[in-house]
């Protein structure tokens, strides 16, 4: 048995509205899914514990696919998987109204995520639900506006602090900014990042226990979230750079 929301929550995990192919590999009931964009501005991982899969490699060719066959459903789902040969062919789901199949795809045909070297980070934010609730409310102000910029500065106490800036910070145009606190190297600095990615990431961790936001000042932003039995992470590029 698996839990419906259960299962669409660590999707949207890594789906992020764009991410449609990946490999699941489940071991010892952890299902652990590496993932990268198409820009390759964000590659991330996602582990969550606890579920109720045998152990297996099923390969995800299309994910909105499966999303959409899973909205249909309610509560607790049984679940098999089919196997051809050596490769799983088919994942079954069924609720009290509903049989479902999903079709794997030949694991030859996903693609392999890149890797990404930590370099040491210059600032370190815990993240709590009320600040990814005001990131994500304040992206949403700003809907049509694409640019998020980092900015390290000091408050009126003479306090280190991250300033996020949603929107233009030239001229007359509309912005919002955002301050946060933490392990912060004072150093002045501007870094922009794609704010729709930024506000995918966070809106689809709303559900997080405890979080942490990295960032370099050479353009590289790590978030973690954790929350009962799931992990993410993501690595954001800045947005002038199109490669790890």
């Amino acid at each position: 048995m698996v839990n419906k929301l259960v299962l669409q929550s660590v999707i949207n995990k890594y789906y992020l509205g764009e991410n449609e192919s990946v490999k699941w590999k489940i071991k010892d009931k952890t299902l652990t899914i590496d993932f990268m964009s198409i820009s390759k501005e964000v590659i991330g991982k996602i582990t969550h514990n606890n579920i109720d899969i045998e152990d297996s490699e099923l390969a995800i060719f299309d994910t909105k696919k499966l999303l959409n066959l899973l909205g249909i459903t309610q509560g607790e789902l049984m679940f098999e998987l089919e196997k051809g040969k050596s490769v799983y062919t088919k994942m079954k789901f069924a609720d009290a109204s509903f049989n479902l199949t999903y079709a794997l795809a030949d694991p030859l045909l996903i693609g392999k995520v890149g890797a990404v070297t930590e370099p040491e980070w210059d600032a370190v934010l815990p993240l709590e639900k009320e600040n990814v609730d005001n990131l994500v409310k304040a992206k949403s102000a700003l809907a049509g506006v694409g640019l998020l910029t980092v900015s390290v500065d000091k408050d009126l106490n003479d306090d280190d602090m991250c300033v996020f800036t949603f929107g233009d910070e030239q001229g007359h145009n509309n912005k919002i900014t955002y301050q946060m606190y933490g392990l912060i190297k004072q150093q002045k600095c501007e870094i922009p990042f794609n704010s729709d990615i930024f506000k995918n990431i966070f809106q689809a961790n709303k559900d997080l226990e405890s979080g942490t936001l990295y960032l370099s000042y050479q353009g590289l932003m790590k978030l973690e979230f954790k929350s009962e039995d799931t992990t993410s992470e993501y690595y954001m590029v800045r947005k002038e750079e199109s490669a790890f």
